[in-house]
């Protein structure tokens, strides 16, 4: 399978799909979405079409675990309440389906399916892409997204996965605790990955030079790599460029909302002694 028939089999998949009615959402999350979907300039390129859509949620509050809210898995649509990985699957989802002229909420429901799953199929809690290299992993094999891991400089470091954080603290997550099935299953997960190694651009060479500029664009997905043991990626959000250099727009726990950082991105690693640098991911443009 191509790459550009990839995204299109997998909307057809989920419109069909059984799971596809298990949907949580209210009035607003679907008339928000439509409404951005129909004045999306699909001319802009997928870079400029994923800011201006994650700048649509600016100011919207932090919550965190929304995702959490049934025994059983489903899909849960909720732009009123965003944490930083629902807000990057939001402005992935609203970019893929603009870029492809789809005006829907049926069309962001099967997106945005198929990109927090593996596979793209709701089966329980443990069929949710809950560590971001699976996610990367995942929708770079449907098609959706494609990590950036040139030029040498500046992505001159190698990030090796050793996957085991949710296995190794399951008092943390309520699904885990109660279903300890699903901890074997999380541990599969963990496996497929052991070993495998991504490049990244360690926080000390993010400068506001022409070089990271021609690397990275606004609208790109910023994955922050983590140095706590069995974790693989601390914090993401979208990336934008000022004048004083690259900045991360984000849905905020030290703000409490999304915002666009006043502070550059390399600052903002500075202040955080686990942060060892980002992860490059841009949305493909499948048209």
């Amino acid at each position: 399978m191509t790459k550009a028939l990839a995204p299109i089999i997998f909307v057809l998949t989920w419109l069909a799909s059984p799971a596809f009615a298990q949907v949580d959402y209210s009035p607003s999350d679907s008339s928000f979405i439509v409404s951005l979907l129909k004045k999306a300039d699909r001319s802009a390129g997928t870079s400029s079409l994923a800011l201006s859509f994650a700048r649509e949620f600016i100011g919207c509050p932090y919550v965190a675990h929304t995702l959490e809210a049934h025994e059983t898995e489903r899909l849960i649509v909720d732009t009123r309440r965003l944490d930083c990985t629902t807000l990057v699957e939001n402005v992935a989802a609203l970019t893929i389906c603009a870029a492809k002229g789809l005006t829907a909420f049926s069309n962001f429901t099967s997106i945005l399916t198929a990109l927090r799953y593996h596979g793209g199929k709701i089966d329980q809690y443990p069929s949710r892409l809950h560590y971001f290299s699976e996610w990367i992993e995942d929708n770079t094999a449907k098609g959706f997204v494609n990590e950036i891991q040139t030029p040498n400089p500046p992505f001159t470091a190698v990030q090796r996965m050793v996957l085991n954080y949710m296995s190794r603290h399951t008092g943390s997550y309520k699904a885990l605790r109660d279903n300890p099935a699903f901890v074997r299953e999380i541990i599969k997960h963990e496996k497929a990955l052991a070993g495998k190694t991504y490049k990244y651009i360690p926080k000390a060479e993010i400068k506001n030079t022409a070089m990271m500029r021609n690397t990275i664009n606004d609208g790109d997905i910023i994955a922050i790599v983590s140095n706590k043991p069995g974790l693989d990626i601390a914090h993401v959000g979208v990336a934008v460029w000022h004048k004083d250099g690259l900045h991360l727009l984000n849905a905020s726990m030290i703000h409490h909302k999304v915002v666009e950082e006043p502070m550059t991105l390399r600052r903002y690693l500075q202040k955080h002694p686990s942060h060892l640098g980002i992860r490059v991911i841009r949305i493909n443009n499948n048209n």
